[in-house]
């Protein structure tokens, strides 16, 4: 039974191991929790899912594998299990990493022999009881049962009425990368650029360097001091409006909402489809107008630079100078993205058009994405995180997952 849910898993590409499965296995033998449904939940989640934003996913298939289940039988748990079904059914899902890992524990012949020793408490049909899977007993797995917070597979309920589905809540649906993006969310994965920096007075207890004062010391106390971390992470946020932009206006928003909340030194432009001589500060006004080179001075190398457009445009408008369609701009767009580019390390490109996919048939987007050197996202919540990430180590690419 509990294999047939860690292949569950693998199909849909959680990135569950075959190590962590052992662990889970372990850990029902030895009881380590007392078995309700939801310490079973918490448990197998704990050994199996090693980050948050595969919880959504994780409590959703947990849901469809245990209230889909129609029976259990013996036959589903029996350690005379042939070796090559356990072959056939783990190698269909192992990657090559895992493959390897398991050759470096003794191989298959042994992973087999430890899955059969894990299994030997549950080879036959069992009544009664509150650890295994039976019936009448009071496990929170079975049927005719009574476990307050448990679960019924095959046969009628005892009437107890009692069975709790805390995985359904889906407390941690804004976690998941295939959600929706919402500010929530989006200030998640913009909390994975902060860098926290020790500046300023000493006025926070270095505890470490205090234990091991007084230590050096004899035993009397030799207090110190160190300053506090702050989040000092500097952001220049350029954001293309207009246009076919018009047509995500609510997400960039929420982009620059939680930006704002999540970082303290936030300076922010717009832009229409490319960069050119100027940039402006508040898009009702855009008469009042700053110069780009002014920005490029202003603001040193230390400062992360998000652009946010669906590079959608004329070919023209970023190779040619007087290409721009509001105006007769002396110098090409791709010259002024060029000094952005050798002025700011750290750079990436937010792209609205989430389905990365479609970029390939726009030719403007293909610009663009090269001059990224490939560090271009789609403004998803997957995307974001990959972004942030870049943006604290360039040498991070786009990887698209789909």
């Amino acid at each position: 039974m509990f294999l047939d849910f860690f292949l569950l898993l693998k199909k849909h590409a959680l990135p569950v191991s075959v190590g962590e499965y052992l662990v889970l296995l372990e850990g029902l033998k030895k009881q380590i929790v007392d078995m309700s449904v939801e310490e079973f939940y918490y448990f197998s989640r704990t050994a199996l899912i090693k980050n948050e934003m595969h919880y959504d996913l994780f409590d959703r298939l947990f849901t469809e594998y245990f209230k889909n289940a129609q029976s259990v039988q013996t036959k589903i748990l029996d350690t005379n299990l042939p070796p090559e079904w356990f072959e056939n059914a783990l190698m269909r899902e192992l990657t090559e990493e895992e493959k390897a890992l398991i050759e470096r524990m003794g191989g298959l012949d042994k992973l087999f022999e430890r899955f059969q020793e894990l299994l030997q408490n549950q080879n036959e049909r069992h009544d009664g009881g509150n650890t295994w899977i039976g019936t009448g007993g009071t496990s929170p797995f079975g049927f005719n049962g009574y476990n307050p917070e448990g679960f019924r597979l095959k046969g009628p309920s005892s009437g107890n009425r009692t069975a709790a589905k805390v995985w359904e809540n889906r407390e941690y649906k804004n976690y998941d990368e295939e959600v929706e993006l919402n500010t929530r969310n989006i200030k998640m994965a913009l909390r994975r650029l902060r860098i926290l920096t020790r500046e300023g007075r000493e006025e926070e207890l270095d505890m470490d360097a205090t234990i091991e004062g007084t230590s050096r010391n004899g035993g009397i106390l030799d207090i110190h001091l160190h300053p506090s971390r702050k989040n000092n992470v500097k952001v220049l946020l350029l954001l293309d409006v207009g246009g076919s932009m018009d047509d995500h206006i609510e997400l960039c928003s929420e982009l620059f909402s939680a930006a704002k909340y999540q970082f303290k030194h936030l300076e922010h432009y717009y832009f229409h489809n490319c960069v050119y001589e100027t940039l402006w500060r508040d898009n009702t006004r855009r008469s009042t107008r700053v110069p780009t080179l002014e920005v490029l001075h202003k603001y040193n190398k230390d400062y992360k630079v998000i652009f946010v457009g669906d590079a959608s445009m004329a070919s023209y408008e970023i190779t040619h100078a007087k290409g721009s369609v509001e105006h007769y701009n002396e110098e090409a767009g791709i010259v002024w993205l060029n000094r952005f580019k050798e002025q700011y390390p750290h750079l990436v490109w937010l792209n609205p058009v989430t389905v990365a996919d479609y970029w390939q048939y726009t030719h403007s987007i293909s610009i663009i994405r090269e001059w990224t050197d490939n560090r271009m996202f789609p403004l998803t919540l997957a995307g974001l995180t990959q972004a942030m990430k870049c943006l604290k180590n360039p040498k991070i690419k786009f990887e698209n997952k789909v």
